[in-house]
């Protein structure tokens, strides 16, 4: 089971952290992404991170603003989402699949999924 938490009301510019906890199994061998989906909209691809070695990834849209990381100790991987726009406003969602690096983008790499949790950005 993925838990995915810390999404909310934010202002145009502003910051939250996004967390995908995880007590029923563990993150090593795997990939942790993070993808969001607006109404009317597909599910996109933000960030991915492979478990072991640290690997990243990121959508063009989010690059130089989120920043996605991990703590080993709490089996957690975080996404630091700073500079919000209203754009960003969505549902995310973390993951986790064992994707090869050309398919760290696609939903379809990704096997077990968490809750979504709503970000707004307000202007």
């Amino acid at each position: 089971q993925l838990q995915a938490s810390g999404a909310g009301l934010v202002q145009v510019g502003g910051s939250l952290r996004l967390s995908c906890a995880t007590s029923t199994r563990t993150f090593s061998g795997y990939a942790v992404g993070w993808f969001r989906q607006a109404p009317g909209k597909s599910r996109e691809f933000v960030a991915a991170m492979r478990w072991n070695g640290g690997t990243t990834v990121y959508a063009d849209s989010v690059k130089g603003r989120f920043t996605i990381s991990r703590d080993f100790a709490r089996n957690t991987v975080y996404l630091q989402m700073n500079g919000l726009k209203p754009e960003d406003t969505a549902v995310y969602y973390c993951a986790v699949g064992r994707p090869i690096l050309s398919t760290f983008r696609q939903p379809e790499a990704y096997t077990s999924w968490g809750q979504g949790t709503q970000l707004t950005v307000s202007s």
